[in-house]
């Protein structure tokens, strides 16, 4: 009979003739909640015993986990604005982390107003796209931006309340957010300036929009993105403690460990906030990593406490870098459920979109959640998921082509990799590459030379080609 109904009900939703929400007419509070650097691996619902993260252990259990979610890029920047639009970073065209001239460049610049102006060409983009905070916005959403955010002015994306202006923070702020020019001023790095300070600081302009919000009878949407397990890896000492309590961690594992256990107990004052509020069976939860990073045994040389990144995460198209869990937290209309189908994060904004009720632009190109999750089956199609690397520094504007280092697919367990030109950018690989990451999950063994594979990656590389042929 309850399977009845909930086929019943998903008719109905798909239809558009009922709203999932808590009240009736009222569509949810979300909060989407932004991991910054932190490899799919490394939290105890995905099985590693060696993190401490009970706060996002327990959304998952009570939530719907993706296990298999992949990002189109292993870097932020890029990652941050599909979460923003739904598109690929060559659909919405910031596939870079800076634009020209490049990082070094605009330290060489000579003024602010010399900075603000270059670097205002590249916020351009963002105010082009179908931003999420603007489609709510459309339907009566006040929303909120906090930490890592690269577009400037938080209200270039639509929000309507944030933390990011593109000012210098303060000179107290040290753990990033500030870039000195060449004639000695201070000015926003660009990656989020005083918003960095959420989490690391405070929670409290979460909490004050929130009770804004409540106050006026208005939804809401968060835009959390705190600045962790993000370098430095400069936690208080307490949680230093908590990572060493677990089995089997590592002395080059314990800083990042420390800065995971920092931001799990972020979420976990999120949630207690929302609890003692009542606010629980009223907002959806949404959680993704922007990127993934794993640390090697070699120490940083400014700071010899912490441990670099490897060259298998971060930056690279390996599965350290662009695959995430995704989480959908709402116990009060969805129940906890596991999927291993393969998802993408550009389908997070069309998710949110269909809890919200509100209809998707055609130049979205994720697909909502929702069919999967109201049916309780999995999707009886298989899906590929693609992605896309570049440098960091970006040699043009409105061109991806031009910096394109590699393109990815997976489709059920292989996964095509496909680098760009004579000597691709980083030579994590020097020719096509094919993996089975379900019994190669380190992604060693390369099969593209044998019978099988060759017909495989024939297979991908079409499939690549249709995605996007640039």
């Amino acid at each position: 009979m309850f399977m009845i109904m909930k086929h019943a009900y998903a008719l109905l939703l798909l239809l558009g003739f009922v709203h999932i929400q808590a009240k009736e007419n009222d569509p949810p509070n979300i909060i989407l909640i932004i991991a910054d650097d932190q490899c799919y691996t490394d939290f105890g619902f995905m099985g590693n015993e060696s993190v401490h993260t009970p706060h996002l252990d327990q959304l998952a259990q009570n939530g719907i986990v993706f296990e298999n979610g992949y990002l189109p890029s292993s870097v932020c920047r890029p990652s941050l604005v599909t979460l923003l639009t739904g598109q690929y970073p060559h659909e919405h065209g910031v596939h870079f982390n800076h634009g020209p001239p490049g990082n070094s460049g605009y330290s060489r610049l000579r003024s602010s107003n010399e900075y603000k102006r270059v670097r205002s060409q590249e916020f351009g983009l963002i105010e082009q796209a179908p931003s999420l905070p603007r489609l709510l916005q459309k339907t009566g959403y006040r929303s909120l931006q906090t930490g890592k955010f690269w577009e400037g002015h938080f209200r270039n994306a639509g929000f309507t309340h944030g933390m990011t202006t593109f000012e210098a923070p303060p000179e107290s702020q040290t753990f990033g957010g500030v870039r000195t020019l060449a004639n000695g001023e201070r000015v926003a790095h660009g990656n989020g300036d005083v918003g960095l300070q959420i989490g690391r600081k405070s929670m409290d302009p979460i909490f004050d929009f929130i009770g804004e919000a409540e106050k006026a009878d208005s939804s809401w949407f968060v835009w959390y993105a705190p600045y962790l397990p993000h370098q430095p890896h400069d936690s208080p000492q307490r949680f230093y403690d908590l990572a060493a309590t677990r089995p089997g961690v590592e002395d080059h594992e314990l800083p990042y460990f420390a800065s995971i256990a920092e931001f799990d107990a972020t979420v976990g004052a999120l949630m207690e906030k929302l609890e003692s509020q009542g606010l629980l069976d009223t907002t959806v939860i949404i959680f993704a990593s922007d990127n993934g990073w794993s640390p090697s045994t070699t120490r940083e040389k400014k700071r010899p406490e912490e441990f670099k990144k490897n060259d298998r995460s971060k930056r690279a198209p390996f599965d350290e870098g662009v695959r995430s869990p995704f989480l959908i937290h709402w116990p009060a209309r969805l129940s906890a459920e596991r999927h291993s189908n393969l998802v993408s994060s550009v389908d997070i904004v069309p998710t949110i979109l269909n809890l919200a009720n509100v209809e998707a632009p055609a130049a979205i190109s994720g697909q909502s959640w929702l069919p999967q999750i109201l049916n309780g089956e999995e999707p009886k199609t298989e899906r590929a998921v693609f992605g896309e690397i570049y440098p960091g520094d970006a040699s043009d504007l409105g061109d991806p082509r031009k910096d394109l280092a590699y393109r990815f697919v997976r489709k059920g367990a292989f996964k095509l990799i496909l680098p760009e030109g004579k000597t691709p950018w980083q030579r994590y690989v020097l020719k096509p590459v094919l993996f089975n990451v379900e019994t190669d999950p380190g992604e060693t063994v390369d099969l593209i030379d044998t019978p099988e594979g060759k017909a495989i990656a024939a297979e991908l590389k079409q499939l690549i080609l249709h995605w996007w042929r640039p």
